[in-house]
This record gives structure tokens, sequence and C-alpha cells, in this order.
């Protein structure tokens, strides 16, 4: 299963590179941003890269293109040892995972890979976007070599600035069909409670998918093939969730009250990554992490401003929004 996902997941990030490619050679007509042109098409960087403690990873980071300002499709595939530090973030079921056999105490053989993708453009009116599918196999530190746990975690969301209806049906009506009603409920269910930036009271976005420590009793083969097919699925689903609210809304003017408000959510963005995302946190405490790949989820710009009234305007847009994040 770990081969398998290696080669999907480098698949995948192939195809969706190629996408947004595609996108940022398409004209764009709005308005331009400080440091946006609308004469160069912006193309991936690829940057592969070997683990000293083991793995390899691929990591395409594409910045100051013309229609995104900073956008990346990470591939990461890991082995080694983890200190207990990093087990604690690795899994939302951790007593369930590991009772009965692991001390949290010592290191804990691992094989992971995984696919990760953000996306933050420079229009306003284009909403940043999410996700990520990863696969986590762990070992008894008494008994190398034979997976002790497995299991598949991952999911989508979307993190507007300005709240068009059609487009967060879009996006939502995409996911769902590729889950059963069930899934849809739960992992939606689960995304609105994971991005939720609690000092702030508010989520990150308008939510999507999310789920973790997805797994099938052992023994129980044509399930397991079963649960690997839909994360594939619902990889495989993303380029059409996202990229045509991308072309609708790309050329829409914006004025610089509708810039400020978008870096100002922009800030709110870096506090849920570097404060509560717990991939952030297991790839921070792993051995050999490699920094930049691990914050490359993070935009280029943003804004914090003491006092700020943008947002708090009774009727406005962007209280409209901040309504929606609140409740």
């Amino acid at each position: 299963m770990q081969k398998r996902m290696e080669l999907w997941v480098k698949s995948l990030q192939d195809r969706i590179v190629k996408a947004v490619e595609a996108e940022e050679a398409s004209p764009v007509h709005g308005k331009l941003s400080p440091g946006q042109s609308h004469d160069t098409a912006g193309v991936f960087f690829r940057d592969s890269w070997l683990r000293e403690q083991g793995g390899e990873g691929i990591s395409c980071v594409l910045q100051n293109g013309r229609v995104f300002e900073k956008a990346g499709v990470n591939v990461s595939i890991v082995y080694g040892k983890l200190p207990p530090k990093a087990v604690e973030s690795m899994t939302a079921d951790h007593a369930g995972k590991f009772s009965g056999w692991y001390d949290g105490k010592t290191p804990l053989p691992y094989k992971a890979c995984g696919i990760s993708c953000v996306m933050h453009p420079w229009s306003p009116n284009v909403p940043t976007v999410h996700f990520n599918y990863r696969y986590f196999e762990v070992e008894d530190p008494a008994n190398p070599g034979v997976p002790k746990a497995w299991w598949f975690g991952g999911g989508s969301d979307l993190t507007p600035s300005y709240l068009y209806e059609n487009d967060a049906l879009h996006f939502h009506t995409t996911i769902a069909s590729r889950c059963t009603p069930d899934q849809y409920s739960r992992f939606k269910k689960w995304c609105d409670e994971y991005f939720h930036i609690k000092h702030r009271g508010e989520r990150r976005g308008i939510g999507g998918l999310f789920f973790d420590d997805l797994s099938v009793p052992e023994g129980q083969t044509q399930e397991r093939e079963k649960l690997f097919s839909w994360v594939k699925q619902c990889g495989e689903g993303f380029v059409e969730s996202y990229l045509p609210i991308v072309h609708r809304r790309k050329d829409a003017q914006f004025s610089e009250r509708e810039k400020q408000w978008q870096q100002l959510r922009r800030g709110r963005y870096v506090e849920f990554n570097l404060v509560y995302d717990r991939g952030t946190q297991f790839g921070l405490r792993t051995p050999g992490a490699r920094i930049e790949s691990i914050l490359m989820s993070l935009p280029l710009t943003a804004r914090w401003e003491y006092g700020a009234k943008l947002g708090t305007e009774e009727g406005s847009r962007e209280a409209k929004l901040q309504e929606v994040l609140r409740k």
C-alpha cells in the first residue's frame, strides 16, 4: 500500500501542476496587485530532495504568477523513527491506535507518504484552497519490519475572503459527489470542527471535508481497497472543485479595501497553521524536517492590524463572511 500510495501522489501532483499552469497561461484582465504581472504566466519550480534520515520528496512551488501570488503542490515520502512528541501530533486517535503496545517513550518506526496543496491567489475575489491526502504505517519497536497500524487521512477546504454562495455550492457539491451521504455529512462536520481558530472564535474558511485515522480491521483486504479507492477519488476531484471558481473570479475588479481585507484574512490563515494545524506540528517535530516544504502553506504576504475596524461594519460584505465563519 505504501508503494502504491507513493505512485499515486506523484501522478496526482504532476496532473495538478499542469492544470494550474494551464490556468496561469490563460489571459487575466482584472486589476493588478503590487508585484503582479499580466505579461508572464507563472510556472512551478520543481525541487526534488532526499532526506538524510530516510525518504524523498518533490516540492512544486509557484510564486508571483498571473493568477496566484503563491501556490504549492508537495509530495513527501518519509520513513525512520519518530520521537514521542511527533507521535502525539500524528493521529487524532492516539490512545486507540497505540494502546496496549506502545509505551509513549520509545522512538516509533514509521513510514508516511502524502500530497499537500495550498493556493493563494492575487485577487481577493478568488478563494484560497487547501487539500492533503496521506498514508501512515507504524511498527512496534519490539517487532520491527511489520506494520502494526496503518491509516489514511486528509481532506480539502475552501477559504474565501469574500463569500460567493454559488462558489461555495460548487465546491461542496463537487466534493459531495465523491462521497456517500454519510461520508459527506460526517467528514464535513469534522472539517468545520478541525479548522477552528479557537482564540478567534471562528472557522478558517467555509469548510469541505476532513478525516483522519481511517483504517479497517486486519485481514479485510477488500475493504482496505475500497478505502484507498475513495481517497484517490477525493484527491482526483480537486481540479474540478476549484479551478472553475478561479476561472470565473480572476478577472473581477477589486478595491484597495478588498485587498486589505484579503491580507487580514490571510493573517488568520497563518495563525491557524502555526498554532493548531497537526500536520505542521508533526512536521516540525520530526527529525530532519524540511522547513521550506512544511511552511510552503503560508502566503507570501499577510497582515495583522491592531484594532482593525474592517470587517466590523454591520451589513458589509466583510461582516457577512465573519458571520458565516463564526456560526
